[in-house]
């Protein structure tokens, strides 16, 4: 007979790191490059990963709550969520969640009516729905903004950098979709654009950057919200220490640390206690017996 998901009844949840009982989750956050799916480095194709499709079934058919949250700003959310259902992931619409998810809401709360967007059409789309005024590099007056936004941009060139730093040295706040300097892919890891364009850019200005995708509060509070659960219960499923872990750890969330992505289970066990995971998960599955586990009968 077998349990959640196909799981043995009594599975674990993962490997306990630190001592004293999981927090309970009610709400679940999927990290995405490396836990759910690898990526192509062009993002034109998805591999499934063991066990994706599977949990997230699981977890609708059980009514609990889960969302998406990739750090990759090149696709609208509905878009991103329609090329993960024609992959096998059932996700809706509502469920995705992408950084400029979560800058559009920031900005337009702090009234912030023009943004300047290194990226793609896709990276600004949110900002453009929320009502946010969006210009790219070689359109008219694109230096006189209220905020700098920087996503995905593979062909990012010196234009680019220059009109960026005019805005902020005019007094244009900077915002970057991503910190995180790479993610998994099936050719290995990849550079995050955003990264290096971001540090570009503060080089010549010197200017703060605010991150809107994770491992920032700003998404954790996002996700929160999305699932309508308090932070403390939500659980973050992820394959990287200084991403999804550090992000939980930062928000008070449980992290459930997977190895198909950027760590191995050895890296995973050296981290500091700031980016170490609660539990290690060995099947992806296996986060069924730590969410959905806790209250099943």
């Amino acid at each position: 007979m077998s349990g959640l998901g196909g799981l043995p009844p009594g599975t674990a949840c993962g490997t306990a790191i630190d001592n004293g009982p999981l927090p309970q989750i009610k709400g679940l956050m999927f990290d995405v490059d490396g836990t759910l799916l690898l990526s192509d480095r062009s993002l034109g194709g998805y591999q499934l990963l063991s066990g994706a499709a599977e949990v997230l079934t699981a977890l609708r058919e059980r009514n609990f709550p889960f969302v998406l949250l990739t750090n990759g700003s090149n696709y609208p959310p509905a878009e991103q969520a329609a090329k993960l259902r024609g992959s096998g992931l059932p996700v809706a619409d509502a469920q995705m969640i992408t950084p400029s998810s979560v800058a559009a809401e920031h900005m337009a709360r702090r009234g912030i009516r023009r943004a300047l967007v290194l990226g793609t059409r896709g990276v600004g789309h949110a900002l453009a729905e929320a009502g946010i005024d969006t210009v790219y590099t070689g359109e008219p007056r694109a230096a006189e903004v209220d905020a700098v936004y920087v996503g995905w941009h593979p062909q990012c060139g010196m234009k680019d950098i220059e009109t960026a730093a005019q805005a902020i040295w005019s007094g244009a706040r900077l915002f970057s979709a991503s910190d995180v300097p790479f993610f998994a892919t099936r050719q290995g890891r990849t550079i995050g654009y955003s990264f290096a364009i971001v540090g570009a850019i503060r080089r010549l200005t010197r200017a703060p950057v605010t991150v809107m995708g994770k491992p920032s509060l700003h998404a954790l509070r996002f996700v929160a919200r999305r699932l309508g659960v308090a932070m403390a219960h939500v659980g973050v499923v992820g394959d990287d220490p200084i991403v999804e872990s550090l992000m939980a750890r930062r928000g008070g969330a449980t992290a459930l640390a997977v190895t198909t992505g950027t760590t191995s289970r050895d890296e995973w066990l050296r981290q500091p206690q700031q980016r170490r995971p609660h539990r290690i998960l060995t099947d992806l599955r296996e986060v069924l017996t730590c969410a959905c586990g806790q209250t099943a009968a």
